[in-house]
């Protein structure tokens, strides 16, 4: 395994460009096995999660031409459907969080499809009822094969559209969703869908290579069955999480950083969850500008009670960033309410950061109090572990601001959503170096 050596203190300037959007680039990828026809995907990220579907997509038989690092095209025409059953396939899909997207599309296209309990972060319950439930309503019917412990899902009539009200905004379940009906019979409509940037690309993909989606962006999705997909072309967006973890380390070591092509319209209320803090995010064209912070002060809400930062449904804030929000208030004048509404082990790594001398009181396992010491109480370095992707770039952060060299292990975690993050943060001024642990 390996490490992040880190040397704390060293101030960060000058140019970034965030990558392609890890979440997006796994829905659309899956999406090109809904169609016979070649699609070219461009900005697709190269990191771990991502590299490692299109290597699972690769050994189903999609033909996969590599134009460039991030410029792909894939062609699903000659698929081993029979290698879809096998026990080597079921054992790489546990081992990747991802592959839970191949279901909608080779659901939709073949009729069939095998489940394995999927990987991932370890954050919490991450259930995969609404996908379920959606393929129920589509028509599909479920066999559990209890001695691999995978679900058979087929459809021997073709999937039927309906209406379905889904019990949770899952972004996952609604891609999974969308892709089984886009040639469904009839007409599907989706309430209470996912909305994210994520899902509206998926939907933009889909429709240029011949659906019929409509409500794109909204929380009601409409979908009339098409008899067949063609090929098409795709640009990802950038990666709005990887933009939010540079505004939070230009706020806490930066010495005026600029964050490049971030496509302002599509980052929703990210910027202001930081100005709640009392960063000064600054907008020019479409990149952010992120000026040296001597001070930030967090704002309080108008009847003057305790600031509260919570994840929330798009156009909410985004769960995935609230790790770094809160690194990010440690070091702000004020007092900050964390509330994680919706995986109930996302917050433990804070007794990390309470080593390193955060003042931080973990209420229960969705809600934690950050007192800031307007960087009066500078943290201090520590060895520490990477439990998931996002909690491994958080505690990133703190060592970059720490006094003392720190270490962070298990950053496998970290490179499955971030592409050559030290080599990137080295060229702004960052020393880190990455060693076997």
């Amino acid at each position: 395994m390996e490490a992040f050596v880190i040397e704390g203190g060293h101030r960060l300037s000058g140019e970034i460009e965030p990558q392609g959007a890890k979440n997006e680039a796994l829905e659309v990828i899956c999406a090109t096995l809904l169609t016979t026809d070649p699609v070219r995907i461009s900005n697709i990220p190269d990191i771990l999660d991502v590299n490692n579907l299109i290597s699972l997509l690769a050994e189903i038989g999609v033909k996969i031409t590599r134009h460039s690092r991030n410029d792909y095209t894939f062609q699903a025409d000659e698929l081993n459907l029979d290698y879809l059953d096998s026990h080597e396939f079921v054992r790489k899909c546990a081992a990747l969080r991802g592959s839970v997207l191949m279901i909608g599309p080779l659901l939709g296209r073949f009729n069939k499809a095998t489940v394995a309990k999927p990987g991932g972060d370890k954050i919490g319950r991450r259930r995969l009822d609404t996908h379920f439930l959606g393929f129920k309503y589509l028509g599909a019917t479920f066999c559990h094969d209890e001695e691999r412990d995978v679900y058979q899902i087929k459809s021997d009539s073709g999937l039927q559209g309906c209406y379905m009200l889904l019990d949770e905004a899952s972004v996952t379940g609604t891609a999974n969703i969308i892709m089984a009906a886009v040639t469904a019979k009839g007409t599907t409509t989706i309430y209470n869908a996912a909305c994210e940037p994520y899902i509206q690309q998926l939907c933009h993909m889909l429709n240029h290579m011949g659906a019929n989606i409509s409500g794109i962006a909204s929380n009601l999705i409409t979908i009339v069955g098409v008899e067949s997909l063609h090929g098409a072309t795709h640009r990802i967006l950038p990666d709005m999480i990887e933009v939010g973890s540079f505004i939070g380390m230009a706020a806490m070591v930066g010495d005026g950083i600029r964050i490049k092509n971030v496509s302002v319209k599509n980052l929703g209320i990210i910027p202001e969850a930081f100005r709640r803090l009392g960063v000064r995010v600054d907008v020019e064209g479409d990149d952010l500008v992120i000026p040296r912070q001597e001070h930030y002060v967090v704002d309080s809400f108008i009847d003057g009670t305790i600031m509260t930062l919570s994840d929330a449904p798009w156009p909410g804030l985004t769960p995935d960033l609230l790790s770094v929000l809160l690194v990010v208030a440690t070091q702000a004048k004020g007092s900050v309410l964390f509330h994680q509404k919706m995986f109930e082990s996302r917050l433990f790594f804070v007794d990390k950061l309470i080593d390193m001398r955060a003042q931080i009181i973990l209420c229960d396992p969705h809600r934690a109090v950050v007192v800031g010491h307007d960087h009066a109480l500078q943290l201090r370095a520590g060895r520490m572990t990477s439990p998931d992707i996002r909690a491994g770039i958080a505690l990133l952060i703190a060592a970059l601001s720490a006094n003392g060299t720190s270490k962070i292990a298990n950053i496998a975690q970290i490179d499955r959503g971030y592409e050559d993050i030290e080599k990137r943060l080295n060229k702004l001024g960052a020393k880190i170096r990455r060693v076997d642990d």
